[in-house]
């Protein structure tokens, strides 16, 4: 209510003070920006001011004359073309954290008391650095909102806004269901725990600023619902997850199972093979399926290992990648991306080959030291990276172990359960198992046409440095399969990114993309100034490891 109470309204005709009207978008936290237009901002022209709502595509343009409201409309922010005239338009206020006059001040002399309460006990503990540091952080957010009605941070005075009790639950979303909403949790087995761990994780983090002095007690009740306050919101839940966990098994009046698919594909035959041999066994069958044009997923159990094998198969001739917790995540895309399109064909990972993961092309999952007990090869994280196998007709799972562990047993067991209902309803069916077709485009179109739009950007405003070289900025390409421009920007990228030039001409180079970084972000291309960030980062990298090998 409070968030429609500071709404501006605006009609043509109405009169309102230049000055004051000005004053109300600041209040309701908009900036004002004349020379870089963008959300919540502002900007004044003579008798025209143009605001942009932070909820909107579109900005709005008020002409006045004198204190009367002369026009109202609807342009684009960047055209400026007039896409409608109006006679009566909304501002709503620019952040959610808002509040009126009379809350602002009771809000402000409840932080005041509770800050004179906090110094006293810091200063009884002889905590008298952190009883300064709170003093000055506190009384600076104190003036700021006093001034402007808000200050960085102030989400963690939301309890004195609020007018809650210490320790009293925050609102959140599901406050405002109704009570016979439907809560869908997807991959439960993780997210139940993840939404139990919520609360102790922020408190945790929270804990160590409230003792240190860099916020009030407070902020403590700025977090997320305890576990407890969630289950008293929610009511009936449909858990998803191919390996439910035991809370959801316990709260669930009865399971259904999504065993038998539309496309009639059945789970994956399981192989259990001995270690001893394991790798040549591996390429064999590496080289089986390469025959076939299907492709090959390995998981290791630590990204050392996954790097090593990788460099094992590159000898031998194999197109492969690594896939790990290291890589970048657009990285990740493009590499799968790269995978189902054929352009290699052995991908091995670790811990990311799971949920989520829909690689129809994928017909053998190998699964090196399966007998290793821990996280990696547990029951459920054994059945879930079981199942990338199951997209395929002739999908087949080996397991490399020289003894059949509890886990092992558990996942063999369950798969096999389920393959025997699947085969069992075709036979009696006669339905012909059909491949999954899915395209292959996901997100790398788009980010392959930002790489575009990025070198174009570069070669109109930044690939001259103030020195006059004129050397392109590497952009670092991701997008593999869309447009010419796409793979002629990430072969310019490549070619810079070779590994044998000399180490003078690399600190040359980062010097250079470092000053076309620092242009562009002092022209608020930060787009560019981001990537151009990221290439120096890794030609430092690189130069570091030419001076670690005695090559610099």
């Amino acid at each position: 209510q409070e968030y429609v109470d500071r709404m501006v309204p605006l009609r043509v005709g109405e009169e309102h003070d230049r000055d004051e009207l000005l004053r109300r978008f600041v209040d309701i936290q908009y900036t004002r920006n004349d020379m870089a237009f963008a959300r919540g901002t502002f900007r004044v022209r003579g008798d025209t001011i143009e605001i942009f709502p932070v909820y909107e595509e579109l900005a709005v343009r008020i002409e006045m004359f004198g204190d009367e409201i002369e026009a109202l409309s609807t342009l684009h922010p960047v055209t400026g073309e007039i896409i409608s005239d109006d006679q009566q338009l909304y501002v709503f206020p620019a952040s959610h954290y808002v509040a009126g006059p009379e809350r602002l001040e009771r809000a402000v002399n409840d932080i005041e008391k509770e800050l004179a309460e906090r110094l006293t006990e810091l200063e009884k503990q002889g905590k008298l650095l952190e009883a300064q540091r709170l003093r000055m952080r506190t009384t600076y957010d104190i003036e700021m909102l006093r001034q402007i009605g808000s200050c960085s941070g102030v989400e963690n005075y939301s309890m004195h806004f609020d007018g809650r009790s210490p320790g009293s639950p925050p609102n959140t979303l599901l406050d405002y269901f109704p009570d016979d909403f439907l809560l869908v949790i997807d991959e439960s087995h993780v997210t139940v725990p993840q939404i139990g761990a919520m609360y102790e994780g922020d408190a945790s983090r929270k804990r160590t600023l409230v003792d240190h002095g860099f916020r009030l007690p407070s902020a403590l009740d700025n977090r997320p619902l305890k576990w407890e306050e969630f289950q008293e919101r929610i009511g009936q839940t449909v858990y998803l997850s191919a390996t439910p966990g035991a809370y959801e098994l316990s709260r669930s009046d009865g399971a259904v199972e999504q065993i038998i698919r539309p496309t009639g594909l059945v789970d994956p035959e399981v192989v259990v093979k001995p270690t001893e041999g394991q790798i040549d066994d591996l390429v064999h069958e590496i080289r089986r399926r390469t025959e076939k044009d299907e492709r090959v997923l390995v998981t290791t159990l630590t990204k050392k290992m996954a790097e090593d094998l990788t460099d094992y198969f590159v000898e031998l001739g194999i197109q492969v990648r690594y896939l790990h917790s290291d890589v970048d995540t657009l990285r990740r895309v493009e590499l799968l991306r790269e995978l189902r399109a054929g352009e290699y064909d052995v991908l091995v990972g670790i811990n990311l080959l799971r949920e989520g993961l829909d690689l129809p092309e994928v017909s053998l999952v190998a699964i090196l030291d399966a007998d290793k007990e821990g996280f990696l090869r547990s029951g459920t994280s054994l059945i879930q990276t079981i199942g990338r196998a199951a997209r395929n007709v002739s999908g087949q799972v080996h397991m490399y172990a020289d003894k059949i562990t509890p886990a092992m047993e558990k996942a063999i067991d369950e798969t096999n359960r389920r393959r025997e209902k699947q085969v069992a309803f075709n036979k009696a069916n006669g339905v012909d198992p059909q491949p999954l077709r899915k395209k292959i485009n996901d997100i790398v179109a788009q980010i392959a046409r930002e790489d575009v739009d990025t070198e174009q950007l570069l070669g109109s405003g930044y690939r001259q440095t103030k020195e006059g070289k004129g050397a392109k900025a590497p952009v670092p390409a991701l997008g593999g399969q869309a447009t010419g421009g796409a793979k002629a920007a990430r072969g310019r990228a490549k070619e810079t990114a070779v590994t044998d030039r000399p180490a003078a001409e690399l600190a040359e180079q980062i010097e250079d993309l470092t000053t076309r970084m620092r242009a562009a972000a002092a022209d608020l291309q930060f787009e560019i100034a981001a990537r151009l960030r990221d290439e120096v980062s890794e030609m430092k990298k690189e130069l570091r490891q030419m001076r670690e090998a005695g090559l610099a």
